[in-house]
């Protein structure tokens, strides 16, 4: 009798092992193809003062403005990479004199790195946490709250405040994407099974167990 309930929770274990694998296994694979295809934008403020957080929309819309000259012919993340390296100083420079034109004095930082995200939900858009591409802007000390969005598929370009992402941006993230993948990111949580590998990824993502670094 002991000899078998040794066995099943033995039986279990490697069970609940086997799935914990496959789920990890599973997970990062999504997670990486999905970080494979968008750019996304973070802009961090000064402090958490309300001049500060003001400053830093302005920024963001002027940065914004440049972004989609850049990206208006962009057909892949690989492409938007490229144009925003190309123009890293610019972006750059545009960011300082914006701040310098508001009156204040601080300095900025413009990178293109892997960095960690949050979920995120752009109008019927969300991306799961985990590491994505991203340009980052840093403002003065950066210690302030964070404005995160997509340059591409340029997900914020039409209005930032309305919380409609372009029809045109889907399309793009679509093409570029499995037909899962973007199920996964698009707002179709009707679908349970689809809802409950959201969850998942969200899991993993939120506790550090994926990163879809490169």
């Amino acid at each position: 009798m002991k000899t078998k309930i040794k066995m099943t929770i033995i039986l279990i274990f490697l069970l609940l092992l086997y799935t914990s694998i496959c789920a990890v296994s599973y997970t990062s694979a999504i997670s990486s193809d999905i970080a494979d295809s968008v750019l996304r934008l973070h802009v961090l403020a000064n402090s958490d003062s309300q001049e500060d957080q003001n400053l830093k929309y302005i920024v963001r819309d002027k940065l914004l403005e440049y972004m989609k000259t850049l990206c208006d012919d962009t057909t892949s993340k690989s492409e938007a990479i490229e144009q925003a390296t190309e123009h890293l100083e610019d972006l750059k420079t545009i960011a300082k004199q914006t701040i310098i034109d508001q009156g204040y004095s601080y300095d900025v930082n413009v990178e293109i790195g892997n960095f960690e995200f949050p979920t995120k939900t752009y109008g019927d858009i969300a991306f799961p946490a985990g590491n994505y591409d991203a340009v980052r802007v840093k403002i003065g000390e950066a210690k302030g709250q964070n404005w995160w969005c997509v340059m591409f598929p340029p997900l914020c370009f039409i209005d930032v405040t309305s919380g409609v992402v372009p029809d045109e941006s889907k399309s793009i993230l679509q093409e570029s994407m499995s037909e899962e993948d973007f199920a996964l990111v698009s707002e179709n949580k009707s679908n349970k099974m689809i809802s409950f590998k959201f969850k998942i990824l969200e899991f993993f993502g939120k506790n550090g167990f994926i990163t879809a670094k490169k």
